[in-house]
């Protein structure tokens, strides 16, 4: 898996140095698009109707991104540590990034708010998930992430949004707030 895993890597890498174009779009989606993606998204979700709603969701979201991002990508960097690319072979990425590779914290983020905004509305979440995969690839194109990364990442991620909202659909009709199911 881990040869995949770097072949995979070499063939995405292999575009970036080719194009000042193609290597400042990949710079834009891997370091500014999720800036883009959270305001959207408070955006978003402060425009639902009814206060209940824009609080939950809110909620929802930053729970998902505690559970996903701040507690399990964090415990398997502590338990599973895994050098970067550039770290590993020596070369100098497109974006400056620290800390180990494996799972991407920006995947895990970025697929779990994708499943949150899929909840919201199916439409954007939809939307959501194309962006979030774009700077997946992206931050792979520039050089900080192996794609099993982003690939554990985006699982993670999509796994704490669905897991988040399952456990406080409970909740959410207790706040008379009608599932995605009954919209």
């Amino acid at each position: 898996m881990e040869n995949l895993n770097g072949k995979i890597f070499e063939w995405i890498f292999s575009f970036a140095h080719r194009s000042m174009w193609l290597d400042q779009l990949g710079i834009f989606l891997a370091e500014y698009l999720p800036y883009i993606l959270i305001l959207s998204a408070l955006v978003l979700i402060f425009t639902e109707p009814g206060w209940k709603r824009r609080i939950f969701f809110f909620s929802q979201m930053v729970i998902v991104f505690i559970l996903g991002r701040g507690i399990l990508v964090e415990a398997i960097h502590f338990f599973y540590p895994v050098l970067r690319p550039f770290a590993e072979l020596g070369f100098t990425p497109l974006i400056s990034e620290s800390g180990f590779a494996f799972p991407s914290g920006h995947a895990t983020m970025f697929f779990g708010l994708a499943m949150v905004m899929f909840y919201i509305n199916k439409k954007w979440g939809v939307w959501y998930f194309i962006l979030a995969a774009l700077m997946s690839v992206a931050r792979v194109f520039t050089g900080v992430h192996w794609p099993l990364d982003v690939f554990a990442g985006a699982l993670i991620g999509t796994a704490c949004g669905i897991l988040v909202y399952h456990l406080l659909e409970i909740y959410f009709k207790k706040i008379s707030l009608p599932t995605v199911a009954e919209e």
